[in-house]
């Protein structure tokens, strides 16, 4: 899978250099590193874990203008199950469940043309991903492509954005039966679809709102039904510059998860196994962000 993503980058900067030439514009390195420190690891409308470090890093060019935008980089979370850091706390039912550490790494690569994004993503996940049911020979990884668009990039002060992501490879399928009877594991090509808008308020703050789909069976709704509403996000925020060196962020998010809620299983107030895999419907999380 390494080979994969080297061999897309290679691609998407050969041909970024080759329209730069083309267009004898200046083309200039970039790069960015920082991380966050967040109260709980919300993803797509899924629960991933509790109080979490997550450093990322990136390096890149942008040629003509910022029109074209290439970046290679890496993302991390190192963090537990459940910020309360409950042991064995038994639920109604007598059930006990643990707080224990998730680690994540992903290693990323985008090409950026006026607006237009192509992208890949390796997900690692150390002991394997708790919030899948489907499992393969690879274990707690996956490979994600991603299409998008930002009409932000070309009509000023229209900040809506598109995003399609689809896993193609990895820890991605659940059991079906053939024709005869016969179980099998099918891969679901999970897909999640993203729609958001962004608005710039006064004193560096930032509101932001998503809606998030999944089109069929997929690890959003746990490989069952089909067509889902599975995210309603909104993230407010407010940036600092400390000297021109860095900019530090405050924020709040929230997430509904609207797959399967209902008035009984709105928000599960235990640790670790009980929200891991998307159990709760209402999330939010808090945190301070640091980029240099």
């Amino acid at each position: 899978m390494k080979k994969v993503l080297v061999i897309a980058a290679a691609m998407m900067a050969v041909l970024m250099s080759a329209y730069a030439e083309e267009k004898k514009s200046l083309v200039t390195f970039q790069y960015e590193a920082g991380a966050e420190v967040v109260s709980s690891y919300i993803w797509r409308g899924l629960y991933n874990g509790g109080l979490s470090f997550q450093p990322t890093a990136s390096v890149g060019f942008d040629a003509v203008d910022e029109d074209i935008q290439f970046r290679v980089g890496v993302w991390a979370s190192l963090g537990a199950s459940d910020w309360q850091f409950k042991k064995g706390t038994p639920d109604a039912d007598g059930n006990k469940y643990y707080t224990y550490f998730v680690p994540e790494t992903d290693f990323m690569a985008s090409l950026r043309l006026w607006g237009a994004t192509l992208g890949v993503t390796h997900y690692y996940y150390y002991g394997g991903a708790p919030f899948f049911s489907g499992l393969t020979d690879d274990g707690g990884s996956q490979t994600e492509v991603q299409i998008g668009y930002d009409l932000g990039q070309t009509l000023e002060n229209v900040n809506l954005y598109f995003n399609w992501y689809s896993i193609v490879a990895g820890n991605d399928v659940y059991e079906a039966t053939d024709k005869d009877g016969n179980p099998y594991d099918k891969r679901a090509f999970s897909s999640y679809i993203e729609i958001g808008y962004r608005l710039d308020l006064m004193y560096d703050m930032t509101l932001e709102f998503q809606l998030g789909m999944t089109p069929w069976k997929s690890l959003y709704t746990d490989y069952e039904g089909g067509f889902a509403v599975n995210n309603i996000y909104a993230r407010f925020g407010k940036t600092w510059n400390v000297k021109e060196i860095c900019d530090i962020e405050l924020f709040a998010s929230g997430s509904i998860n609207t797959y399967k809620i209902n008035k009984d299983n709105l928000f599960v107030n235990a640790a670790g196994d009980a929200k891991i895999g998307g159990t709760q419907r209402l999330n939010g999380t808090i945190g301070v962000g640091f980029w240099f």
